[in-house]
Order: C-alpha cells, then sequence, then structure tokens
C-alpha cells in the first residue's frame, strides 16, 4: 500500500465557484482521491478555503460583517455545496487558523535565519480616493508584454508573466475603480528566489518525465526569464503579523502563508484527533509519500515555483510536489463565467438544477486538460441524454425489468457461458485496463472515453445476444445472457465509481449491494462477472437519470445568460 497525498489549489473564500472552478481542480482531485481509495492505497486529501488579503476586507465591508465573520459564512457556504457535490476531502479547513500560523511563522524564521529573507525600501502604488495601499491583485490596467487590458498587478492571466504592479499600463484601482493613483515609498520583506534558482531549477528539472506539459513548461518560462525578489508582507490588517519589529502594521502577503496552508490545513486535521492524526508523517521526512496537486494553469506558477522554493529555503525536508495536474480554463458559452453579470453557472445553482453526477460526468468528459473547453446547456444535455440516459441508465433499466418480468427478481441460475461471454470479457479487460491506467495518469478525458465505450459493449453485447428472443426456444441460455447482464451492471457500478459516487451506490443498492465494499485493486472482469450468484435479489427500482429536454435547455440558457 502507498501513502498518496493529495491537494486542489485552495478555492479563495469571498467567493463561491463556478463550473469552471469546479473542473480546474477541485473535481478532478476527488476523482483522483476516490481511484486511489478503491486501490487500497492511504490517501490524506486536504483542501480548504484560503482567506487572507484585501478580497476578504473588501467583501467583509461591503456586507458590513466583522472580517472573521464574513470568512467564517463563506467558509460554511463553500463546505455546503462540496459536500452536495460528493468532494470526499478528508479535511475541508481554512488558511486562518493557529495552526497555520504557527507553521508560516516557523517557515518564515528558518527562511530568515537561512539568509533568504531581504528587507526592500520599494514604491507601492497608493490609492488616494480609497486612502490605502492597493494589494496587486487591486490593480488592474494593460499588461506591458501582451498589451491584455484586464491584467493584474500580480500576474496577467494572459500570457502568465509576473508583474509589478507599476509596470502596468493605466492602471486603476479595482475597489473603486479610481485612476487617482501615486506610487509611494513603504518598506517590505522579500523571499530572495534568485538565491534558490539554480536549486530550484534542477529540482524542476527532474519533473520533466512526469509533469503535464502545461505545468512543466509554465516552470521553465520562469526559470528561463529569470527569477525576481518575491515581496511577502503587505500593508493589510488582515492577515498574519509579520513577527518582526518594526512590522507591526504589515501582515504576510496571502501567496506566502496560503500554499504553506496545505501544511497547516492537515495540522488542523490532524489537531481534531492527535491520537489517531498525524500530520508531520506527511510533511516531514516522509519518504513513503506521493504528493499530487491539482490547479488551474493560472496557479501553476506559484506552486512549481514559489511554494517549492520557499520550501527549498528552509533547509528541512519538507514533501514537495511529485506530480502537479495543471488544468486549463473552462469557459461558458465560449466567454467568461460572472457573477456579476449573470452570465454562468455556478455551483450552488448547478447543484439545484440537477443531481451532482450529471456535473461530475460532462465535467470530467470534458476537462480542459490540453487545452480550453466550453460548457453549452445544449452540449450538456446531449451528453446527459445520450451517455448516462441512453447508454447506462438504459442498460441498467432494461436488463433489470426484462429479467424481473421474463424470469423473476433474482440472478438467474441456469445456463452456462460461450464463447460469446469469453469473447466480451477480453474485450472488457482491455478497456477495463485502459481506464484505469488513465485514471492512473490522470487523463481523465481519456479515462470517460474508455468508461463509456465500457457500457457501449454491454448494450452491444445484450442487442446482439437477443436473450427476449432465445428465451421462447433456450430458456437455459437467455438466463446465462441475462446473468452476464446483471454482472455487467455492478462491473458498471464499481468502475463509475470514483466519476459518478451516487450512482454507483444507487446501481450496487438496486443489487442488493449497497454495503459492498468495492475495489479497483487487480480489477478482473472474468472474475467479477461471475460475482452476483444466482438467487441474489434485485429490485427495478426508479430510473436512474432522467431526460432533459429542450424546453427545460432554453429555460436554463435565459436563465443563466448566453455567455455572449
Amino acid at each position: 500500500m502507498s501513502r498518496i497525498l493529495i491537494t486542489s489549489a485552495l478555492p479563495y473564500v469571498n467567493g463561491i465557484p463556478h463550473l469552471g472552478h469546479m473542473v480546474g481542480c477541485l473535481l478532478p482531485s476527488d476523482v483522483y482521491a476516490r481511484y486511489q481509495r478503491m486501490l487500497g492505497n492511504e490517501v490524506l486529501y486536504i483542501c480548504g478555503t484560503d482567506e487572507h488579503g484585501t478580497p476578504s476586507e473588501v467583501g467583509a465591508a461591503k456586507e458590513n460583517l466583522p472580517v472573521e465573520d464574513y470568512c467564517t459564512k463563506y467558509h460554511n457556504r463553500h463546505k455546503d455545496v462540496y459536500h452536495k457535490f460528493n468532494l470526499s476531502f478528508d479535511f475541508f479547513g481554512r488558511t486562518s487558523t493557529p495552526q497555520n500560523e504557527e507553521i508560516v511563522n516557523h517557515i518564515f524564521a528558518q527562511l530568515d535565519k537561512n539568509g533568504f529573507i531581504e528587507e526592500k525600501i520599494i514604491k507601492q502604488v497608493f490609492s488616494i480616493d480609497d486612502n490605502r495601499f492597493l494589494p496587486d491583485r487591486y490593480i488592474t490596467g494593460t499588461c506591458p508584454h501582451c498589451g491584455y487590458d484586464k491584467a493584474r498587478g500580480d500576474q496577467c492571466e494572459n500570457c502568465t508573466r509576473v508583474l509589478e504592479p507599476t509596470e502596468l499600463i493605466n492602471p486603476r484601482s479595482t475597489i473603486s475603480g479610481s485612476t487617482n493613483l501615486e506610487v509611494r515609498e513603504t518598506k517590505h520583506l522579500f523571499l530572495n528566489l534568485p538565491k534558490l534558482e539554480s536549486e530550484l531549477a534542477e529540482w524542476v528539472k527532474t519533473k520533466e518525465p512526469y509533469w503535464p506539459d502545461v505545468a512543466y513548461s509554465i516552470a521553465q518560462k520562469w526559470l528561463k526569464e529569470g527569477l525576481q525578489e518575491r515581496c511577502i508582507t503587505r500593508d493589510l490588517k488582515w492577515g498574519f503579523p509579520v513577527p518582526r519589529a518594526g512590522y507591526e502594521d504589515k501582515v504576510f502577503y496571502v501567496w506566502f502563508d496560503a500554499p504553506i496552508g496545505y501544511i497547516g490545513i492537515s495540522k488542523q486535521w490532524a489537531d481534531e484527533k492527535p491520537q489517531e492524526r498525524d500530520w508531520k508523517s506527511w510533511w516531514l521526512d516522509a519518504k513513503d509519500v506521493y504528493y499530487v496537486q491539482f490547479m488551474g494553469k493560472d496557479n501553476v506558477p506559484f506552486h512549481s515555483i514559489s511554494f517549492p522554493a520557499t520550501l527549498l529555503g528552509t533547509r528541512e525536508n519538507w514533501t514537495k510536489v511529485d506530480y502537479l495536474k495543471g488544468m486549463s480554463y473552462l469557459t461558458f458559452e465560449g466567454g467568461k463565467f460572472s457573477k456579476s453579470e449573470h452570465r454562468g453557472i455556478f455551483a450552488e445553482d448547478a447543484i439545484e438544477e440537477f443531481p451532482a453526477d450529471y456535473w461530475r460526468y460532462w465535467l470530467m468528459s470534458n476537462a480542459p486538460e490540453a487545452s480550453d473547453s466550453s460548457f453549452s446547456f445544449d452540449g450538456f444535455a446531449g451528453v446527459v441524454n445520450k451517455d448516462l440516459n441512453g447508454v447506462l441508465g438504459n442498460f441498467v433499466s432494461r436488463v433489470l425489468k426484462m429479467t424481473a418480468s421474463k424470469i423473476g427478481s433474482e440472478v438467474p441460475a441456469s445456463g452456462e457461458m460461450t464463447a460469446q461471454e469469453q469473447e466480451l470479457i477480453t474485450t472488457l479487460q482491455e478497456k477495463v485496463d485502459n481506464y484505469l491506467k488513465y485514471l492512473k495518469d490522470m487523463e481523465f478525458r481519456k479515462a470517460l472515453n474508455e468508461l463509456r465505450a465500457i457500457w457501449v459493449d454491454g448494450n452491444n453485447y445484450i442487442s446482439a445476444t437477443e436473450p427476449w428472443t432465445v428465451i421462447k426456444e433456450n430458456p437455459d441460455r437467455a438466463a446465462a445472457i441475462l446473468r452476464v447482464c446483471i454482472n455487467l451492471i455492478r462491473i458498471f457500478a464499481i468502475l463509475c465509481a470514483p466519476i459518478m459516487p451516487d450512482t454507483s451506490t444507487a446501481i450496487l443498492a438496486k443489487l442488493g449491494r449497497a454495503d459492498e465494499n468495492i475495489s479497483l485493486k487487480e480489477f478482473s472482469v472474468a472474475k467479477e462477472i461471475e460475482a452476483l450468484q444466482p438467487g441474489q435479489k434485485f429490485e427495478v427500482g426508479e430510473a436512474l437519470f432522467e431526460r432533459i429536454t429542450p424546453e427545460k435547455v432554453e429555460d436554463l440558457k435565459v436563465k443563466y445568460g448566453s455567455g455572449k
């Protein structure tokens, strides 16, 4: 058994995620965690809300709440919607906790002791109308490198170049929209990335055979351009205080404490049951841990460069990422999701419209891995109606109804398998092996293609064998065919469990195996196709899925905007 540490990029607390956020890091990490557990591996799957920084201050002021209460309110909303989407975190924590502050302060002290922290007098943008220094992400303007006119003060999401706010052309405050800005001097602490550059470059080079191109190429781009010292403090009140004289009015930059939050949240998890849980065994001197991170491509630079450099600079043996799964973007009808413009469907609304598995299946089938994907209600309805209702749901309903009406509500006893079944077993085993390999390699679109192909093979088998005709002349042969089909239903339930856990549970319940401890370890179709023995009771029950009507699609388009 292996130990697998999995983290999803921490969603910022001040906004409920849309479908792009779900598929960009949260849902793929859950599918991978479920898959690893079904192999019998020990998994620690960690996530939480990223809570410090100006967005929380601004959001709290708008709602007339203390910032701590504001963060608690939205942390609970995040937690609730992820529960409804069946995200199976071992712990969903927060970055604003004492546990995270303790580890942030420790890591800062180690970096300082080892000579990687420097103090500088810098020029920072001050908004006269807002009467405050503006954090990088609260300044927007035109990128000097690519001309993108909505670049943030810390990074251009279009070309991924790291920026300083003073580099932006025509900058403005995103708090008030004011262009009445001036540059003032202020002192701050910096992480000296250039001192760690050669060491970091050697570490990144070891990832070349493993990391996907989107992650490795972004890391190499940063290194090729040369690393710059990175400011780790800010002129704010909401955040961890900087433990240094003269910095009483400053806090650590959210991008310094947020990645450390993976460790802090793990400690928070361990502190709940200290006799049962040991966070250090996952994070310090953990030679038996394989660490996988999931995130959108805009977060890749911080996780492939800044965070590993931070850990390297401590000179302690912290667990660093082994595999970084960077995802591209999901757009809505070809445009951007926008809560303020009422365009796009967000997670809280999505789960009210359809069950979680409808969304989970569509999102993983269209995961934006090598390039961006686009969501449309027409496409979503088409996939649900064809794949879920038409292929999987129809097979389950058809087989159970036919068996119940022709033979009875138990797995049939008579009949032997023939060469036809042996051919089916061989074909399915090849597809199952591919499916499991793609899950292992985190190639989710390929995995979903194989899963659907497995369902299609089941439909092709029953169409070719025609038990409804055979039963008239050879009841034993028809019974054998239907017994195979019922076992195929169980196989489908097991295979779809990482993707559609509710559907898997519902299918197993129909077969009287709701409490079965299912596994993907050394999965043998030849063995599993005989797992349900004659006499096992089943029930037809309700249909697994409902068709989405054209009228419903049009209603959804009106309700959530066209995205044009």
